[in-house]
C-alpha cells in the first residue's frame, strides 16, 4: 500500500526558509496522471492548498504563496520537497503531503495523505 511521510525541522526562525520533504513508499510519484500536493492547516483555521507537482514535473502554487514557494521532486528517491522562504509566524501550521489521480484531486479528493508535520515559526 502507498504510504506518505512528511519530514523536516519543526521549528523555523522568521525570515528563514522552511524546508520539508515528503517521502512516498509503495508507489511511484511519477505514476501517470498522479499529482502530489502540499497542504497546510494553521492552528484554528481550515486547510490551505500550498502547491502541487504533477507526473511531468510541472508545478503550480497558490497565488498568495507563489512568490515564496518552490516545490520540487526527486523521482529516484520518490520524494517531493517544499521550500517556503521568508517565513513569518503566520506560516505556522501543520503541513501535509497529499496525492492521487489528478482528476480526483481537481475535485477535492486525495487518495493518499501523510500524517502531517507541525512547523512552528518563532524566534
Amino acid at each position: 500500500q502507498v504510504q506518505v511521510q512528511e519530514s523536516g525541522p519543526g521549528l523555523v526562525k522568521p525570515s528563514q526558509t522552511l524546508s520539508l520533504t515528503c517521502t512516498v513508499s509503495g508507489g511511484s510519484i511519477t505514476t501517470k496522471y498522479y499529482v502530489w500536493n502540499w497542504i497546510r492547516q494553521p492552528p484554528g483555521k481550515g486547510l490551505e492548498w500550498v502547491g502541487v507537482v504533477n507526473s511531468e514535473g510541472s508545478t503550480y502554487y497558490s497565488p498568495s504563496l507563489k512568490s515564496r514557494t518552490s516545490i520540487s521532486r526527486d523521482a529516484s528517491g520518490n520524494q517531493i520537497s517544499l521550500q517556503l522562504s521568508s517565513v513569518t509566524p503566520e506560516d505556522t501550521a501543520v503541513y501535509y503531503c497529499a496525492g492521487g489521480p489528478s482528476r480526483l484531486v481537481h475535485r477535492g479528493a486525495f487518495d493518499y495523505w501523510g500524517q502531517g508535520t507541525q512547523v512552528t515559526v518563532s524566534s
